[in-house]
Formats: structure tokens, C-alpha cells, sequence
């Protein structure tokens, strides 16, 4: 080597000793390195740091060596200010070659079995990358450990009180253990957070999951501290978190129900009272229609379901009782069973009174065409009075023939078309007769 490389050499060596020193205090230093030489290891994390541990103290005999023997360098160069061929060589050897001698037993490779040497002689540069091994062997688990325990204990912690307040919640609306499923999940819960708490203090790296191979070997410069390649699995304790924000949930549908549900059960109520009257109604309006209106047959009126009141009595004693986990699937079925109730009891009452409907219609046609009549000036027509008289006197005798009132309000409607305007005329409601009739037909047959 020349002199001048000779002190490039030095120089670049001094800066990587001074990385190496700077890259091994701050592990020192490292939070995750005192934390994992106070804790009580184990699986893992405990196999991991039985390897990684005693390379930190290596690491600092190695420095040590490797400081040595580069200040020896250093001395040979301060001898003279243009050192000669015997310097040079002995600068050349110092600095380039095997002069480096530390015990074999100091050196294992992490990738295979410990060297037999008792002795082994290195390069200042061979010496570097033996401690680039060793550092990122032990950085790895101290940084990953560190990640571990800082992402997760605290979240783990908070969420077991979290699981405390909602299990206070649940006990308010009687969700307990052994008599209500949610009670069950939050049992299933807080085992699992603890059980994730007591694995992330004793073994972290179990939940660590490496972005490359651990071993992972480092360049010819001198290691650097920086964040590790690899993520914190999360995922029990997501799952844990998703798990109970479905059980605090629920137990707000309780809470809501708790609040609502004395509202709600008189709504049910109010919708079988006005079930009941439109029952009620139907059944007045069948009897009008079986003695106003001529051979009909009118479908039968259903009666009130007795065993619908026996289960508003039971959801009533649930509420009375706080048992607010069983009234709420009763409940959602008394309401939808109510509302289904009434819309029974209108189509009754709209299928029973449909031929006082079809009455009222034809009457209603029958004074529009009068009206007509008098605006065309054939009221006073002999032909037009009998008819108008022929179907009114259908219309408003009891009982009502609608099939014959039908065809008269039409002949009436023949009766004025020579005076009126050549135009379409208006369909008369013999239509809406024959399918009333006809259905009341298939019925009798059903």
C-alpha cells in the first residue's frame, strides 16, 4: 500500500470504528434489550434471546480487538511522516491482511456449527462482518420484542377494561354468566385477552412476524440501528376487539329496549284495538251486506287470536321482571305478528263490505247520469223516467239484486245516448259485479 492509501485506509477504518462503538452503545441502550434481561422469557422469544444475549458482550470483545488493532495501525503510521518500505509493509499486513487474532470459540456462525479453532486469525474487514452478524442477529430480537411489547400491552389492557365497563352494562339489562350467550362471550373474551396478555409479556416474538430471514448478515460497513423488517400480528387481538364491540352493541339494543320497550308494547296493543275494530266493523258490515244485498255470498269474518294476547301477557311479565334479553326477540315478533293482525282484519273488512262498495258505486253512477239527463233536457222523457226509476228502485230496495241494478243503471245510460254528442260512453261497473260474483263463486267451491 502507498502512503496515501495507507491513510485513506485509516481514516475510513476510524469512521466505522466510531460507527460500530456509536451502533453498540445505543443497543445498549435499548429499551427492548433491558426489558428482555428483566423478564421471565419463554417458547420463542426465550430460544431466540438464549443466542442473541451472550453476542452482545461479544460484540464488545470484538470491538474491543478490532480498536486494538487498529490503533496499533495508527501507531505504526505516527512513527514517522513519511513512513518508509518496512512501515508500509507492516501497515499493508496490519491493515489488510490476517492480523487480527481472537479465539475461535468466540466466534460461532449463527448459520452453522461453532468452529473447532481455538484460534483463528482475521482481516480488520473480516472482523467487521463478523460483528455485522452478530449485531443484526441480536438487533433483530431486541427491536422485534421492543415493537411487541410496545404495540400490544397497553391495547391489551385498555380492551380488558373496556370488557370490564360492558360487563357492568350486560349485568343492567341481567345478561349473566350461565344464563344469557353474551355473558358466555365476554367470559370467552376477557380468557382470551388474558391468556394474549401473558403470551405478549412472556414471549413476544411469538407475534412478531420477520420480513426477511432473522440471520440475515450485514454488509463490509459497520451495523446501524434502524427499524427491524416485520410486522406485529394483531390479529387475536383484533378479532378480540371486533368481537366486543358485537357484544356492546347488542347489549345497546337492550339498553334501548329497556328505554323503549313499555312504548312499544302499547303500540302492540293499540294495533290489536285497531285490529279488533275493524274486526268488528267487517263483521257489521256482513250482516248489512247479508240483508241489503241478494244472493251473496259473503266470506266469514276470523275471530281475534287468543294466543296472541297470552304471549303480550308474558312479554308484560318480562318487562316487569328486567329480563330484557328474552322480551326482545318476543317483542320483534308481537309487533311484526300485530301489524300482520290488522292488515288481516282490513282485507276481512274489504272483501266482506266489497258489494256495498260495488251498491254505493252504482248509485253514485246513476245520479251522475240523472244529472245528465237534465243537462241534455230528456229528463222529462217518458222512456228516461222509467228506466232512472227501474234502477233506482233496484238500488234502494233491500235485498239488492247488483247484477240486475247493474244492467239497469246501464239502460239507463242507452236511454240518454241519442241526445248526447257522438262519444265514447263510459263503462259501467257490470265489470267489477261479475268478478265480485265470480270470486264469491270460487270461494263457495273452495
Amino acid at each position: 500500500m502507498s502512503r496515501e492509501e495507507v491513510d485513506r485506509a485509516l481514516a475510513r477504518l476510524g469512521a466505522e470504528r466510531d460507527a460500530v462503538e456509536a451502533a453498540l452503545l445505543a443497543l445498549q441502550e435499548h429499551a427492548g434489550r433491558r426489558l428482555l434481561e428483566g423478564a421471565a422469557l419463554s417458547g420463542r422469544t426465550l430460544e431466540r434471546w438464549s443466542v442473541a444475549e451472550p453476542g452482545l458482550n461479544l460484540l464488545w470483545a470484538l470491538f474491543d480487538r478490532y480498536a486494538e488493532a487498529l490503533a496499533s495501525a495508527v501507531a505504526v503510521r505516527a512513527r514517522r511522516s513519511r513512513p518508509g518500505g518496512p512501515e508500509l509493509a507492516e501497515l499493508s499486513e496490519l491493515l489488510g491482511g490476517p492480523a487480527v487474532t481472537v479465539s475461535g470459540g468466540q466466534l460461532p456462525d449463527t448459520g452453522g456449527p461453532v468452529p473447532v479453532r481455538l484460534v483463528e486469525r482475521l482481516s480488520l474487514a473480516e472482523l467487521l462482518e463478523r460483528m455485522n452478524a452478530w449485531y443484526a442477529t441480536v438487533y433483530e430480537v431486541v427491536a422485534a420484542a421492543d415493537a411487541v411489547w410496545s404495540a400490544l400491552p397497553a391495547r391489551i389492557d385498555l380492551l380488558l377494561a373496556e370488557l370490564g365497563r360492558v360487563r357492568m352494562l350486560s349485568g343492567s339489562v341481567g345478561v349473566r354468566s350461565g344464563a344469557h350467550p353474551l355473558a358466555d362471550d365476554l367470559d370467552g373474551l376477557e380468557r382470551e385477552l388474558t391468556e394474549l396478555r401473558t403470551e405478549v409479556r412472556t414471549d413476544p416474538l411469538a407475534l412478531w412476524r420477520p420480513g426477511r430471514v432473522p440471520a440475515q448478515r450485514g454488509g463490509g460497513s459497520g451495523p446501524a440501528p434502524g427499524p427491524v423488517a416485520g410486522v406485529v400480528d394483531t390479529e387475536r387481538f383484533d378479532r378480540a376487539g371486533r368481537a366486543l364491540d358485537g357484544v356492546r352493541m347488542e347489549l345497546d339494543g337492550l339498553l334501548r329496549l329497556r328505554d323503549e320497550a313499555h312504548e312499544r308494547l302499547q303500540q302492540v296493543g293499540d294495533l290489536l284495538q285497531r285490529a279488533d275494530a275493524t274486526l268488528a266493523e267487517a263483521r257489521r258490515a256482513r250482516g248489512e251486506v247479508l240483508a241489503k244485498i241478494a244472493a251473496t255470498e259473503v266470506p266469514a269474518v276470523p275471530g281475534p287470536t287468543s294466543a296472541l294476547r297470552e304471549r303480550i301477557g308474558l312479554a308484560v311479565e318480562l318487562q316487569q321482571t328486567g329480563q330484557w334479553h328474552r322480551l326482545a326477540p318476543l317483542l320483534d315478533t308481537l309487533e311484526d305478528v300485530a301489524a300482520k293482525e290488522l292488515g288481516r282484519a282490513r282485507q276481512s273488512l274489504t272483501e266482506v263490505a266489497q258489494p256495498l262498495a260495488v251498491r254505493a258505486e252504482l248509485r253514485g253512477r246513476l245520479e251522475a247520469y240523472k244529472a245528465m239527463a237534465a243537462r241534455l233536457g230528456v229528463a222529462e222523457d217518458p222512456v228516461v223516467i222509467e228506466r232512472f226509476e227501474k234502477a233506482r228502485w233496484l238500488l234502494w230496495s233491500a235485498p239488492c239484486d247488483l247484477r240486475a241494478a247493474a244492467e239497469a243503471v246501464a239502460r239507463f245510460q242507452q236511454a240518454l245516448r241519442p241526445a248526447a254528442a257522438p262519444a265514447a260512453p263510459a263503462a259501467a261497473p257490470m265489470d267489477r259485479v261479475d268478478t265480485y260474483q265470480d270470486g264469491q263463486g270460487e270461494q263457495g267451491n273452495g
